[in-house]
């Protein structure tokens, strides 16, 4: 599974990087949402993991620009306060984490994800 993480600071972004690319995912991270456009648009990523605040383009800006292209993108939103509902009401792939998230939780989502992911390409290649 192809990962994007956008993260501002920069500790926590290498961290949690090397903690997910542990699970044998490939990751690449940015700091910012402009950059993260940037890569997605070279090659779009399976999952794309963004703190929702950033500066300049704030990641719920991110998030919306990616499902506006793609309504079935997988993304997750890392905030320090809580989003509410309207992140789900985005599409059936948007999920929220809670900063600061304990690292099963986003083992479990990870692995909730990587596992559609793989019946998705199971399902499209009986098609």
């Amino acid at each position: 599974m192809r990962i994007l993480y956008v993260e501002d600071n920069l500790e926590l972004r290498e961290t949690i990087s090397m903690i997910m690319e542990a699970d044998g995912h490939a990751v690449t991270s940015c700091s910012t949402a402009e950059g993260a456009l940037v890569l997605d648009a070279q090659q779009p990523f399976d999952l794309v993991v963004s703190d929702a605040s950033l500066p300049g383009i704030s990641g719920t800006e991110l998030a919306r620009r990616l499902l506006a292209v793609d309504p079935q993108r997988w993304v997750v939103l890392c905030s320090g306060y809580e989003l509410g509902s309207y992140p789900h009401e985005w599409g059936p792939h948007v999920r929220t984490l809670l900063k600061p998230f304990e690292l099963e939780e986003l083992e479990q989502l990870l692995s909730t994800v990587s596992a559609a992911l793989g019946s998705d390409d199971a399902a499209s290649s009986r098609s």
